[in-house]
């Protein structure tokens, strides 16, 4: 599992991003009908502005959603291992029953063969609760964000005067060609991190080094006994 978990986008991961653009799309649709009602002069430039987004990219370019995703990759980090490791004994046990066969015992031979499908139905069951496990946070970092991320978008439009933003990102989006000047995806990732900025890791701050010990004072040196004279 790399440092970009969240752009690792397994089916559920798809899924839920998007039903956060369907949601978000719904919004500003729903923002847009609210000013376009309440523009009183029809024919002006405020009237027929529009953006586009990719709602994906925004999500996962935040500091909060970079800080989610090396938590989550800590978070299963272990399982992972467990996992690889899991699936190099099956293999490793595969591979000797094929260079075998012909010189092990019928008895051996079965034994390894069901040590093999316990092993390989273990690491089954093991894959699945793990993706599910997966999907499961990876989808409430993604409505987490997507949340806050809808509610930035939504005030970002009406004060700029935005009729529609449109996701670039959504399944089967309307979209054949969008112009750099109309994508205002970077510009919700900065708000965003305005809005909700995260706390820097602990881990990330260098260590004080502790202050040398003082130094005791120095003693000051007794002068040698005299000595007495030779009788």
């Amino acid at each position: 599992m790399n440092s970009r978990m969240l752009t690792r986008t397994p089916s559920g991961l798809y899924t839920n991003m998007i039903r956060t653009a369907v949601f978000a799309a719904a919004c500003l649709f729903a923002a847009a009908g609210a000013s376009a009602q309440g523009t009183p002069a029809a024919g002006s430039s405020a009237t027929n502005k529009l953006g586009v987004i990719d709602v994906r990219t925004s999500i996962v370019s935040t500091a909060e959603g970079k800080q989610a995703s090396a938590e989550l990759q800590s978070q299963f980090a272990s399982r992972q291992v467990e996992l690889e490791n899991l699936n190099k004994q099956v293999s490793d046990l595969r591979q000797r029953l094929q260079a075998s066969q012909g010189k092990l015992s019928p008895d051996e031979e079965a034994r390894l063969t069901q040590q093999g499908q316990r092993l390989a139905a273990q690491l089954e069951r093991k894959q699945t609760e793990y993706q599910e496990d997966v999907n499961a946070a990876q989808g409430e970092v993604i409505d987490r964000i997507g949340r806050k991320l809808v509610d930035v978008l939504d005030r970002y439009a009406r004060e700029n005067g935005y009729v529609a933003i449109f996701d670039s990102s959504a399944q089967n989006a309307p979209i054949l060609y969008k112009s750099t000047q109309i994508d205002v995806t970077q510009d919700i990732v900065r708000l965003y991190d305005q809005a909700y900025p995260v706390k820097a890791a602990a881990a990330t701050t260098t260590p004080a080094q502790p202050k040398p010990a003082a130094k005791p004072p120095a003693q000051q040196q007794q002068p040698p006994p005299a000595q007495k004279p030779q009788q």
